[in-house]
């Protein structure tokens, strides 16, 4: 792991041991070099596109209905407990709880015959065997390097709440490791910028951000840490750790992480806390403090993700937590309650993304993935609630350079299953491939691993966005 703390002439020797661990992950210099080479030729040889992409996987699962199906023609307790909004797309409406997204619905596409394959808790769309259980950003990574070889951005990030918020809850491992790595090694897993929990144990960037501009001072307190490392013989695991913190300082990648170098108007548009007061929200549920997290934050890492994304960074996976459950028990609140707890925040957050890439001109640059794990019942259960649902669930698409403003594929008429052809979790990742490489050189390439070319090539993208 790579942590930076309190870079001040206070900086010692048992501070740098506790974050750095001298094993970078189990990462070894060697590793660096090469993964380094890898950069260099894949940018050089055209395998890439140079695009990007945000994964806000809305972990818990989130309702098709509520969200952009709601079926209001079928019976009570089937279409959406929310009601429905017009869109932008004449005879397509949404939930009631996304006007602002319903305002932009020819900016994004909706796909309404996705299916992610069951109805288990984990974090299949990210991590799966579609991926070689390795987070789908560590395939991007295998390819092009952990760090973009210019200013030291890391390829492929995983964002939780922790990285805009140090007072929020640790990122949660329970249903699956968003680190994990498959077979590639830990050198290509996911960055991780916070402060705590199970998903720091490869990564990490803890940067004071006002301290971020004084670089001689942390050159400084890194020079003292490897005087002192130098006299216990341990010289190379230094230089390794300070060559890497050199050059995402010198790089200029830490501005990146720093939101008060935001315009404030825009801070203050991506702003979802002011949506959501912790007093607005029941403590009757378990899932309380994961609202409340979900509600703070949300906004401030989209607007992270797409600061990271104009700096380089290939993939960035955002999650808050576990807060699309929504069965009305003792953990979770009713769907229509839930959804003023979750669909406010996302339809702000979201919007605002959006429109701030637009008005960027990055539309055609980073693509935009939201989904989870699964859906939820056709029918609302006795508490008000839906339960788990794996034959149909929620996907939305936007940018990347792909055809925008449609819905694609139709659900049956209680949106339990796809009426149409199916779209699977592996037409998904193929959409992603597809938008991050260029899949004909990539076939061509010595270089790139098979399983890489394999998931590429094969997997079929979701048809009628390209």
């Amino acid at each position: 792991m790579l942590t930076i703390g309190d870079v001040s002439p206070r900086f010692g020797r048992r501070d740098f041991l506790k974050v750095g661990a001298l094993s970078l992950g189990g990462v070894t210099l060697n590793d660096l070099l090469r993964v380094k080479a890898q950069a260099g030729a894949a940018r050089s040889t055209g395998l890439t596109t140079g695009k990007s992409v945000v994964f806000l996987f809305m972990h818990g699962g989130p309702s098709q209905v509520e969200l952009f199906d709601p079926k209001m023609e079928a019976p009570t307790g089937i279409r959406s407990a929310t009601g429905e909004l017009t869109t932008k797309l004449p005879g397509i409406t949404f939930g009631g709880t996304m006007p602002k997204l319903a305002a932009l619905a020819d900016k994004f596409s909706i796909v309404r015959s996705f299916r992610t394959g069951d109805a288990n808790h984990d974090i299949k769309p990210v991590v799966s065997k579609t991926t070689f259980g390795a987070n789908y950003g560590s395939l991007y990574s295998r390819v092009v390097g952990a760090n973009n070889p210019i200013n030291g951005m890391p390829s492929n990030l995983m964002l939780f709440p922790q990285a805009v918020d140090p007072s929020t809850q640790p990122g949660t491992m329970s249903f699956g490791n968003f680190s994990n790595t498959g077979s590639f090694g830990n050198v290509y897993a996911p960055f991780v910028p916070g402060s705590g929990g199970e998903a720091q144990e490869n990564l990490r960037l803890r940067l004071p951000m006002d301290r971020l501009d004084d670089r001689k001072l942390l050159l400084s307190g890194l020079d003292q840490v490897k005087w002192g490392y130098e006299k216990g013989g341990e010289r190379s695991a230094v230089d390794k750790v300070r060559d890497q913190a050199f050059t995402t300082i010198m790089g200029g990648v830490a501005d990146a992480f720093d939101l008060s170098k935001e315009d404030p108007r825009t801070l203050a548009r991506y702003d979802t806390a002011p949506l959501l007061k912790p007093e607005d929200i029941s403590r009757h549920w378990n899932n309380y403090k994961n609202y409340v997290d979900n509600g703070k934050t949300l906004g401030k890492l989209l607007l992270l993700s797409r600061r990271l994304c104009e700096r380089g960074a290939g993939v960035v996976t955002v999650t808050t937590n576990f807060v699309w459950d929504m069965h009305a028990d003792v953990n979770n609140a009713t769907v229509e309650e839930g959804m003023r707890y979750m669909g406010t925040p996302f339809d702000h957050a979201v919007s605002a993304f959006i429109e701030d890439c637009e008005a960027r001109g990055l539309g055609n640059d980073i693509l935009l993935v939201c989904c989870g794990e699964m859906g939820r019942t056709p029918r609302i259960n006795s508490k008000g609630g839906r339960d788990h649902w794996g034959n149909l669930s929620p996907l939305m698409i936007y940018g990347g350079g792909l055809k925008m403003g449609q819905v694609i594929g139709q659900s049956t008429r209680d949106a339990g299953e796809p009426l149409t052809q199916p779209i699977e979790n592996h037409n998904l990742i193929g959409t992603i491939m597809h938008t991050l490489f260029n899949v004909g050189e990539l076939r061509l390439s010595r270089s790139a691993p098979g399983e890489v070319t394999r998931v590429a090539a094969d997997w079929t993208p979701i048809p009628g966005l390209s």
